[in-house]
């Protein structure tokens, strides 16, 4: 008897436009129809494409990144029906593998203008189940909130339901109209189902413990990851790629009054997404900022200047800003909030593995400028 393989449960086309795939959804709504089923305990691979739906090209330019669409971005491949799967249910979905495509091995990273997209440093440098209908709109509600009491000056701090280029998979005229009237952008993470949270160790050998809310919990898959730090801090700052990850796939039955589950959680698995021996050089931050403003315990403006100070030590080797920027996004570091007690300064840190550098980055190395090259730019 030969060995069974293990089942595809959807194949996605890299030369079709990801909007004409009724595999794939780029809204949370409880009425996106299923795309297919996966028994309680199966083992499957799912195809998934990059996270802008193909609009980046292999082509070493910088112009696609600079027009990307951001109304067709984040198409998960799913949602799946897991069998037995009900409301109170948690799903335990057991990552075993993630590798790109064999036929398109490669992926990119960039930063974008903080008017499309962003990233963590933008000013200074121009996964998941099904929501409930009732969570739908507490997302909305609250987010929409968020909107109308904006106070940060020039900044999107939210997104609102957008029907531009809603794509609700499969479904009928009158529920992709619904879909794109009422649907979740899929971009963020939120605490109910999960979602796009790029958590840097959730990697192969990870179990990830989720609220079920709907029948057949609805998963999602999708936004693969080659490579990230802590934080993926210039918004496209992962290696980005296309590519297929096998899971596995078990129910507990109500498991969210087993565990008085909020939010999920997850074991991570034994390999751990770092470089060499496990050499770091960490550095500091506070809740000071560049302009010299105290803030109150802010652990997110302490950790960008964190990677500020990081900006400055590399660059003296002949980095530039971009490509230090880029790297932080893109290799293994280790961000951590240090403390977070002590009024009124927040301290986060930022660990570098040094092995991945072919030179001494110690602080008594002696310096030696090089030739860094450059990053790919836009034309403008």
């Amino acid at each position: 008897m030969g060995i069974k393989g293990i089942r595809t449960a959807l194949k996605v086309d890299l030369e079709k436009p990801a909007r004409d795939q009724p595999g794939l959804h780029n809204r949370w709504h409880p009425d996106v129809p299923s795309c297919g089923k996966i028994a309680n305990n199966e083992v499957v691979k799912i195809e998934c494409l990059d996270w802008t739906g193909g609009q980046i090209g292999n082509n070493d330019s910088a112009e696609d990144v600079k027009n990307v669409d951001l109304t067709q971005i984040h198409y998960l491949s799913g949602p799946f029906d897991i069998e037995t799967a009900e409301p109170g249910d948690v799903l335990l979905v057991e990552i075993q593998d993630v590798q790109p495509f064999q036929d398109q091995p490669w992926g990119f990273t960039g930063v974008f203008h903080h008017k499309n997209g962003g990233g963590f440093l933008d000013q200074l440098y121009p996964k998941a189940v099904c929501p409930l209908a009732e969570v739908l709109a507490e997302w909305n509600r609250r987010e929409g909130e968020l909107i109308a009491t904006n106070t940060v000056e020039d900044r999107i701090v939210a997104q609102p339901p957008n029907p531009l280029n809603a794509h609700a998979g499969s479904a009928a005229d009158e529920i992709k109209a619904k879909v794109a009237r009422e649907g979740a952008r899929t971009i963020p993470g939120r605490p109910e189902h999960g979602g796009n949270c790029d958590i840097k160790n959730l990697s192969r050998g990870s179990k990830v413990y989720l609220p079920v809310h709907v029948p057949g919990a609805k998963f999602s898959v999708g936004d693969l990851h080659f490579s990230q730090g802590d934080g993926e801090i210039s918004f496209c700052g992962a290696i980005e790629m296309a590519g297929e990850i096998t899971l596995k796939f078990t129910v507990i039955k109500n498991g969210m009054a087993k565990l008085d589950m909020k939010s999920p959680i997850f074991n991570a698995g034994p390999v751990e997404p770092q470089f060499g021996p496990g050499r770091y050089l960490t550095f500091e931050g506070f809740s000071v900022d560049e302009n010299g403003k105290q803030h109150y315990l802010d652990a997110t403006v302490a950790y960008r200047q964190t990677c500020l100070r990081v900006i400055e030590y590399l660059r003296r080797y002949g980095y530039s800003d971009y490509q230090i920027y880029l790297l932080l996004s893109c290799a293994p570091v280790q961000g951590h909030i240090a403390g977070i007690v002590d009024i009124p300064n927040a301290c986060t840190t930022l660990a570098v593995p040094m092995d991945i550098f072919d030179f001494d980055i110690r602080p008594e190395a002696e310096v030696v400028k090089r030739e860094m090259g450059a990053c790919a730019m836009t034309a403008d």
